[in-house]
């Protein structure tokens, strides 16, 4: 994606790791694939129709996005994470539940490119064929219309890939971004003072191409916008002046900017440059006339020359900035959405890591600070564009979280978590850096220095993030940057360490608050399950270990206890007491009569000084007699009943309120259907009775109290075609008792 440095002016947060070992089944070995999201269950909130592709994977970190039904999901992408063996460690999510929506649109491909062009300011040069998709990014599905706008923004320089996205059912604008904002040897650079550049021999001279960093090059675009940008090139490899009319000096500082960058994220955080795979950056200056921009296209690097071509924006920090850009895209799938709270951490990372690189470089000509955009001047009197230390001091970021960030520009929401980055890292209060303030009555906060702000900034973007994270969300509250960068302190620093409660401060002094535990001052001890799941049969049982550590204080004695189990589950602890630093077996079984089901069992550990408590959620399958498949397609035609049968034979337990019936039927136009489960006593129980109208297939589960019926005999799913002209077939069907 594109992005600038502006210039010119709702997931389930799921902890331990399965281990879980079930008495009468192995459990298949866990990869990057189906098998951790089978272990992941309900985490990541999967429907029927749901398929995933592996987005990447490294030792820990597995993401992944989703379809459904075919369609691409935005705001669909998870992020899975395991332990040193490659099992299930927890989860990040955006949806706050499974999707079910239908994916036949009512408003034309063709009306849906009219309202996007309608909705651009500039001259279009194309319009992209409008793709229909599931917009998830509330962390609810809405089927929508994505029409991507090519052109040129209303200063006639600046690219446009506007994308207008459009309700597909109400042909409703629901929001747009453009992929480019506005900013309305030896060298010496404009703002970094003499510098060391690598470059590459040729022949009796030498060109600015970086062979120590992926081929990184720099050229220039002779202040044109489009044709071939000319890579530089020099006799002695002494480049530039330092003034900005030596074309020279811009080309030395976006080449230094890019090295610097390439090297941070290498050195500083284990990533393989901006791409993660070796690649150099290429770097264009002397772009446009007067043009006062600088952008990230995903590919490359592009540098105006400022008003009067007299102050091109090849600043360290902006460099920085922008090409943090393409870090966060190709960390998370499509990047962190470019609107709303999302949308402002996205600029706030840019913010963040631009900083940081400007700290990396350690230039006496540009010393590293918190205010973004110094050197440039854009607004004319040598005031910086945004201020992390206090971010209202523009006139318009936001410094505290309020109902309204999200709802302003995303440059201007980015100011809460610059603020909260800039507390954790230097400390609220007058300091060298500028005069952090708090939020309402929240508690001063010590800071622990931008080295462990930054580590715990990136591991919870490459490790936590997903593309609809926010600042705060009822409706999944563990999607959020503040939970994520806890967790991530956590696993860096240690539960309850100073890191951790440092975070906690600095995000209450922002205003942004959680539902994280809490760390106590006196005797404390965090608990970890190595298991967030356990699956069992009727008469299996599973194990999962339960792990306390010493945070604070003195060893107390902690006593497991569980909450309230389904039907037929117990719970054991041995030991049920044990001493903060050691564990304890936690043994899930289930009686030999335990109906299917799922649920969270409270696991509590109370010390004398402190309880804490985690959640395990417990699924009882159908037994190893108790369920079967049809897997034989059975053609439906128009106005006619079909029927598919199962038998179940030897089930010793008795049919659960919660029996499932899985059922897939390719379909043009399901609100013919009527879809019913018989049973072997001819009782019918009606699945699904002609709702839904054009919506094209059936891929879910339906939950059927069949607990007044024997398991043993023959079962049929009826398909009733009940109207004319759509057809389709039954492709399959699983009976779980």
């Amino acid at each position: 994606m594109r992005f600038a440095v502006a210039l010119a002016g709702a997931i389930a947060l799921v902890s331990g790791s399965l281990v879980v070992t079930t008495t009468n089944a192995q459990a298949a070995p866990a990869t990057p694939g189906s098998s951790l999201l089978d272990q992941a269950g309900s985490a990541i909130k999967k429907s029927g129709q749901d398929r995933y592709t592996v987005y990447s994977s490294k030792k820990g970190t597995v993401r992944y996005t989703r379809t459904y039904d075919g369609l691409r999901v935005a705001g669909g992408d998870l992020v899975i994470r395991t332990k040193a063996d490659g099992t299930y460690a927890g989860s990040s999510v955006g949806l706050v539940k499974p999707l079910s929506l239908g994916t036949k649109p009512s408003v034309s491909a063709e009306r849906a490119a009219a309202t996007a062009k309608g909705e651009f300011e500039g001259s279009i040069t194309g319009t992209g064929k409008p793709e229909l998709f599931v917009d998830a990014t509330s962390g609810v599905g809405r089927l929508s219309w994505e029409t991507v706008i090519t052109g040129w923004q209303p200063d006639k320089q600046t690219p446009s890939r506007f994308h207008v996205i459009s309700d597909a059912l109400t042909g409703a604008v629901v929001g747009s971004y453009d992929e480019i904002e506005n900013v309305a040897g030896t060298g010496n650079s404009i703002y970094s003072g003499a510098v060391a550049l690598e470059s590459t021999a040729a022949g009796s001279s030498y060109n600015l191409v970086d062979p120590t960093r992926g081929g990184g090059l720099t050229c220039d675009m002779n202040n044109r916008t489009s044709g071939a940008c000319t890579t530089f090139a020099d006799a002695d490899n002494t480049w530039g002046t330092g003034a900005p009319a030596d074309r020279q000096s811009a080309a030395v500082d976006a080449h230094f900017g890019a090295a610097v960058t390439f090297d941070y994220f290498k050195d500083v955080h284990g990533r393989n440059g901006i791409f993660g795979d070796g690649r150099g950056v290429p770097s264009r200056v002397h772009y446009g006339s007067n043009y006062v921009n600088a952008f990230w296209d995903g590919a490359q690097m592009t540098y105006g020359d400022g008003s009067g071509n007299a102050k091109p924006l090849v600043a360290l920090d902006v460099a920085g900035h922008e090409m943090a850009h393409g870090v966060t895209e190709n960390v998370v799938p499509g990047g962190l959405t470019y609107s709303g709270e999302s949308g402002g951490l996205n600029e706030a990372t840019s913010d963040i890591f631009g900083s940081m690189v400007e700290f990396h470089a350690n230039s006496a000509a540009d010393a590293g600070d918190y205010d973004i955009g110094e050197k440039i001047d854009i607004n004319g009197n040598g005031s910086p564009l945004r201020y992390m230390y206090n971010p209202t001091l523009d006139g318009r970021s936001h410094g505290c979280w309020s109902t309204s960030t999200r709802s302003v520009d995303v440059h201007y929401s980015s100011g809460v978590a610059n603020h909260f980055f800039f507390n954790l890292a230097e400390g609220s209060g007058a300091g060298p850096y500028g005069t952090s303030p708090v939020c309402g009555t929240a508690d001063p906060v010590v800071g622990i220095g931008k080295e462990k702000a930054a580590k715990i900034w990136f591991r919870a973007l490459d490790s936590y993030f997903v593309s609809n994270t926010g600042y705060v969300s009822t409706a999944s509250p563990g999607n959020t940057a503040r939970a994520y960068s806890l967790s991530a302190a956590s696993d860096l620093y240690g539960f309850c360490s100073a890191e951790y409660k440092a975070v906690q401060a600095a995000w209450t002094s922002v205003n942004v608050a959680g539902a994280d535990e809490q760390c106590s001052t006196g005797n404390d001890f965090s608990v970890a399950l190595s298991a967030a799941t356990a699956a069992v049969g009727p008469g299996e049982s599973a194990t999962v270990t339960a792990t306390t550590a010493l945070v604070n204080g003195e060893a107390e004695p902690i006593t497991f206890s569980a909450g309230a189990a389904p039907a037929g589950v117990t719970v054991s602890f041995e030991p049920a007491t044990v001493t903060a630093g050691e564990s304890t077996t936690i043994t899930v079984s289930a009686d030999a009569t335990a109906a299917r089901t799922s649920g969270a069992i409270r696991i509590t550990a109370a010390a004398p000084s402190i309880t804490r408590t985690r959640d395990l959620t417990v699924t009882v399958n159908s037994g190893a007699r108790c369920a079967a498949t049809s897997a034989t397609a059975v053609p439906i035609p128009d106005n006619t009943t079909v029927t598919s049968t199962v038998t179940i034979d030897g089930c010793t337990a008795r049919p659960s309120a919660t029996s499932g019936v899985e059922v897939h039927i390719r379909h043009t136009y399901i609100g013919d259907l009527v879809v019913s489960l018989i049973a072997p006593d001819g009782t019918a129980y009606v699945l699904h009775n002609r709702a839904e109208g054009s919506t094209d297939n059936i891929d879910r589960t339906y939950a059927v109290n069949l607990a007044g019926e024997t398991a043993d005999g023959t079962w049929t799913l009826r398909v009733q075609d009940a109207a004319t002209v759509d057809t389709g077939t039954l492709t399959g069907w699983t009976l779980s008792l």
